[in-house]
Parts: C-alpha cells; structure tokens; sequence
C-alpha cells in the first residue's frame, strides 16, 4: 500500500507556493489511519482570500496531475479532484474565516448540520501539514470540546425515527423490499447520528463513511454493534426487522443513562 501520508506532505508544498494559503490540512482517511487500497488522499487548503482557478490548477499542473473535476465556489468552498501518479486527490478549498466561522456554528450556536460537523470534525481531528502564524492550532483548540448542548441537540434531533418505521410490518408483509429497507438505511442513519452524539464525536462523512472503523473507537455503543448493524443490511427482512429493533432498544437505553430528562416515549415503537 502507498504511503499515502508522505505524498500528501510532499504535495502539501505545491500549495504553500502560493502566499495566499495559510495552512493545509490532511484529512479522511488516511488523516484516521483507516486507509486502504482504495483510498484517495483529501487535503484541505484554507486561504487568506479567495483563489483564482489558475491558483487552483498550478498544483495540478506542477504534479502533472489529470483534471477530473473543477467546481467553481458553491456552499462556501472551492473542490477540485485529479490524480497525480496513481493517487488521486480530492482538493477543499475554504477561506480561513468561513472554517473558523463554521466551528463558532457548530460549537457556539448548536448547529447539528452534517456539512459543518465535518469540516469542524477535519480540523480537530486532521493532521497539519503546512500551516503559517499557527492557524490551525488556534481552529484546532477552537474545535477541541464537543459542547453538551451539540449532544442534546443531535440526540433530540435524531431520535426520532420518522413515521415510516411504524409501517415497518406493513412493508414487510407486502414484501415491499425497496421502501423498507429504505426505511432500515435512514433508522440506522438516525442511530449512528445518536452513537456520535453520545460519544463527543463530530459527524466526520454525512453517509457515516467508515462505519466499522467508527464503531470499534466508540466507547459507547451496543453489545456487537458492528456485527449487528452488519446484519440488518444482510440478513433476511424478518431478522433484520427484529435486530433493528433490538438495536433502537439499546441505543436509546444508552441515551437514558446519559441524559433521563429525555422523553423518548413514542419514538422507539
């Protein structure tokens, strides 16, 4: 397996070329120690002002590398992905002061959106690989406390698991297979949101990538979580109905020892 971090550093350079860059952050999964031979390298590049696209290219040019997306600013970044010697890159381009703005969001004002937490979950938990005047520190320290009122609010939000799950025996009666196991995809959703919650962790994917990897470092979850959550997905429908249950049933146990001022009732059917 490439070594996938000291291709990043030396990449790294190509982007503290440019004095308008502040600092560049390695991130994902190779950021986690949870990369494999599938993986790409994902760098965020924070800079002081806006980048113009021949900024954004002159990387790609000095790697030789070959263009495969180029997005102009959209939700307050610039992205670009290419590939440079069999590696392929995906580019995050943020000013400084939208990321410091999205971590006041997120730890300040409560905000429970998956974009943010997963820009605020790279800073805390990414690796710096070119930083000037110690901007990451500074972010780094500012993301380095998961707020109680953040867990509340994941936890409130996610615990309702929707409408549909109360349909779950009418699906399967009807063997309608896409809509329940649609509905089985967006229940497991809402726990994983809860599992993160519970454990101070920020989102770090918004499809919960690496959901193995996340469960084995949480220090509370179910009994088996990552075999159970496996078999909902691969078992037969009835099984899968009856694990899922189990599942919500021991989650949320573990939200009531954590916060009994919650009132679940109604919710785990």
């Amino acid at each position: 397996m490439k070594n996938l971090r000291l291709r990043a550093q030396e990449i790294s350079r190509h982007y503290k070329k440019n004095p308008k860059v502040e600092s560049v952050l390695l991130g994902g999964s190779v950021a986690r120690n949870w990369h494999d031979d599938y993986s790409d390298i994902e760098l965020f590049v924070l800079w002081k002002e806006g980048p113009t696209d021949e900024e954004r290219m002159a990387p790609v040019k000095a790697l030789d590398g070959q263009l495969l997306d180029f997005y102009p600013y959209e939700d307050e970044e610039w992205s670009e992905t290419y590939i440079t010697k069999g590696v392929k890159l995906e580019i995050s381009n943020f000013l400084t002061k939208t990321v410091s703005s999205f971590i006041r969001d997120v730890t300040l004002s409560f905000d429970t959106g998956l974009d943010k937490q997963c820009v605020v979950a790279t800073v805390r938990d990414g690796i710096t690989l070119r930083e000037e005047d110690g901007v990451i520190a500074v972010l780094k320290e500012k993301a380095a406390v998961y707020p109680p009122e953040l867990r509340e609010a994941m936890l409130r939000e996610n615990s309702d698991l929707g409408s549909r799950w109360n349909n779950r025996e009418a699906l399967l009666y009807r063997q309608d297979w896409l809509m329940l196991f649609s509905v089985m995809v967006s229940v497991q959703t809402k726990l994983m949101g809860i599992l993160f919650a519970l454990n101070r962790q920020y989102v770090h994917h918004p499809a919960f990538k690496w959901q193995h990897q996340t469960l084995r470092g949480m220090a509370l979850k179910p009994e088996r979580a990552v075999e159970r959550f496996n078999s909902v997905l691969l078992g037969s429908p009835e099984d899968a109905i009856n694990e899922m249950e189990a599942l919500i049933h021991d989650v949320y146990e573990l939200v009531k020892q954590e916060y009994m001022h919650l009132d679940l009732s109604g919710r785990c059917l």
